[in-house]
C-alpha cells in the first residue's frame, strides 16, 4: 500500500497512514461550503493505519446523508485536515490538499452529483453518483 503524509498550512497538525481505499471529488453543499470552491478531494484511508501528532479542532453536522461529519481542522491555522463520516465507520476522509505529494493517487469517483455546480469542470469520465452510494458501489483505489 501506499504510504500518505500531509499536515496543515503552519505544520503544527501531521499525519500519516499505511494506505488508500478510496478517493472521490464530493460535490455536497457541506464540502462546497467548508473548502470554498465547488467540491472537496478525499482521500479515504483506513482509521486503523492512520497516524496523527497535533492538536485538532472538530466541528460535527449532520451531511445531506444524515450521517454526521466530524470535520477536524488545525486550530491555529484553520486548515481543514480530515472528517469522519458516521455512515462510513472506520474510513477516515483526508483532504487531498493537506498531502504533501497529492499526485500518489487519481480520484476514481464524483459523489453527490445532484449538487455539483455547472463551472466545476471535473473529469466527466469517473464514475458519477447523485447521492452518497453504498460502500460496495465505491470504486476501490488501485495503486
Amino acid at each position: 500500500m501506499t504510504k500518505l503524509q500531509g499536515g496543515c498550512l503552519c505544520g503544527a497538525v501531521r499525519y500519516e497512514c499505511d494506505g488508500v481505499l478510496i478517493a472521490v471529488h464530493c460535490h455536497c453543499i457541506d464540502c462546497r461550503k467548508s473548502s470554498g470552491t465547488s467540491h472537496c478531494t478525499h482521500v479515504g484511508t483506513p482509521e486503523k493505519t492512520f497516524r496523527i501528532r497535533g492538536e485538532v479542532k472538530s466541528f460535527d453536522k449532520p451531511a445531506d446523508s444524515g450521517n454526521v461529519v466530524r470535520r477536524n481542522f488545525c486550530p491555529k491555522c484553520g486548515s481543514p485536515v480530515y472528517s469522519t463520516n458516521a455512515g462510513i465507520p472506520g474510513m477516515i476522509a483526508i483532504r487531498a490538499g493537506s498531502l504533501d505529494d497529492p499526485e500518489l493517487f487519481k480520484p476514481g469517483a464524483i459523489i453527490y452529483t445532484k449538487r455539483e455546480l455547472s463551472w466545476s469542470g471535473i473529469d466527466a469520465a469517473l464514475p458519477r453518483f447523485e447521492e452518497l452510494p453504498p460502500q460496495s458501489a465505491m470504486p476501490v483505489f488501485e495503486a
